[in-house]
């Protein structure tokens, strides 16, 4: 039952899911979730701030953990809260909303969730029904009373976006500096009493060196702004340079979100010339029964000329600190790990890499990814994330190629390609991928 703005209701789960919905159609702007760790209604600092830029609090109580198709139009973008791991001093944890091209009286369904994270159980309900031009709302917030939590529908709106949010409760937003505090003042220095005059040093005796008066202390450097920004790849703007976005350096995370059918499956994946591929079932389209099984793969190939395929088929989990700089962290059969799985790209090594192609195939549970929905999200560890959405599948397609990642003259670009590709009898889904972007790789028989 959806609750009234105001209203509040114990919380009595150690941990707890936070979905923040809405239904996605043509026109509709992209909803963000993002959370506020609160001492006594401000942040501490900047990293008080947990969203899409920012996906973890440093005490690892408060995650973003980013959006999935949740059944038809709709979808959600979720936050994991860890009560029992919230630092004392933080006595509220706010749970807002941010409109991304456009208002939220174009939004309809926004509400929000919260769920026992180990049982699922809703818990509470809050439904916004009077959003008109506010880009920016509080849906909510977890706050402690007498050390228990509880949980208020707050429903208050802003219409200057997630920048506005943010600077109300004390985050520094990149283009928005805070002002920096004036010089201390430095006392006045004490009189000095006339000295009788030093007597002569002896012959040859060098004088001593006379320490000149300590300055001001140095001031540290005022730490860097939060930054908003984030880039949505589409039909009409499907590429972006991740070296302009500030994204040379560190690991990217590529994360895939999938739903199917009236239950949500959710998988996040981390990412020799000779390449193995699957074989019996996934030769053909499969049936659909069972739990749905994806796998996210990627094609590579490295300035030297070395190229393959890290996937989990004979186990090519790949490396992340070695070639190809790309690394599995494992296989979810059936995609119901919370977690789910990762797929990371080294960009320190970004100069020995030539191109990527990632891609997914569907390995069990489905004939095809006709009827699901995903979204995709590449997450740098520095600059801005970048995300999209994969049309729905019209053609009887078990392997999608996703992004195509190019180094061009020192340039890494990343293109959507949501491209989905149909096998010839009896050939499989990653020799199909393999033979639509020339990769030329050789293939051989394997199993999981």
């Amino acid at each position: 039952m959806s609750m009234l703005k105001g209203g509040n209701v114990p919380v009595t789960a150690p941990a707890v899911r936070v979905e923040v919905g809405w239904h996605a159609a043509p026109g509709v702007p992209d909803v963000d979730a993002s959370a506020l760790l609160l001492v006594s209604g401000k942040v501490r600092d900047d990293a008080d701030f947990v969203f899409y830029n920012q996906a973890a609090h440093a005490s690892g109580a408060v995650r973003h953990e980013g959006k999935r198709p949740a059944g038809g139009t709709a979808m959600t973008d979720t936050l994991a809260v860890d009560l029992a791991a919230v630092e004392p001093a933080v006595d509220t944890v706010v749970l807002a909303a941010s409109a991304d091209g456009g208002a939220f009286g174009s939004v309809p369904g926004l509400h929000i969730r919260v769920l026992d994270a180990a049982s699922g159980a809703e818990t509470a309900r809050f439904d916004s029904q009077d959003a008109t031009a506010e880009t920016a709302f509080v849906l909510g917030e977890l706050y402690r009373r007498q050390g228990a939590w509880k949980f208020r529908a707050v429903g208050q709106g802003y219409d200057t976006g997630l920048t506005g949010l943010a600077t109300d409760f004390g985050i520094s937003v990149d283009g928005e500096p805070a002002a920096a505090p004036p010089p201390a003042a430095m006392p006045a220095a004490p009189p000095v009493a006339p000295s009788a005059p030093a007597p002569p040093l002896p012959a040859g005796q060098p004088a001593a060196s006379i320490p000149s008066p300590p300055g001001p202390p140095a001031q540290a450097p005022a730490p860097a702004p939060v930054r908003l920004t984030k880039v949505t790849l589409t039909k009409e703007a499907p590429a972006v340079s991740l070296t302009k976005q500030g994204g040379t350096s560190g690991a990217m995370r590529v994360n895939l979100n999938w739903n199917s059918g009236a239950t949500g499956k959710r998988l996040t994946k981390k990412l020799g010339r000779k390449a193995m591929e699957a074989i019996g079932a996934r030769g053909a389209l499969l049936p659909p029964s069972g739990d749905l099984d994806l796998d996210l793969c990627a094609l590579y190939e490295l300035t030297d000329g070395g190229a393959g395929v890290v996937h989990p088929i004979g186990g090519n989990f790949g490396a992340l600190h070695a070639p190809p700089f790309i690394q599995l962290d494992g296989d979810d059969r059936t995609g119901a790990v919370a977690s789910g799985e990762n797929l990371t790209i080294n960009l320190d090594h970004q100069a020995r890499i030539k191109r990527i192609l990632i891609f997914v195939t569907v390995y069990a549970g489905a004939r095809s990814f006709e009827g699901l929905q995903a979204t995709v999200t590449l997450q740098p560890q520095h600059g801005a994330p970048v995300d999209f959405t994969l049309d729905a599948c019209t053609v009887p397609s078990n392997v999608c190629a996703l992004a195509l990642i190019t180094n061009t003259g020192g340039e890494l670009v990343v293109r959507r390609e949501a491209r989905y590709l149909v096998p010839e009898p009896g050939v499989s889904p990653q020799r199909t991928v393999d033979h639509a972007y020339g990769w030329g790789l050789d293939w051989s028989p394997a199993r999981k």
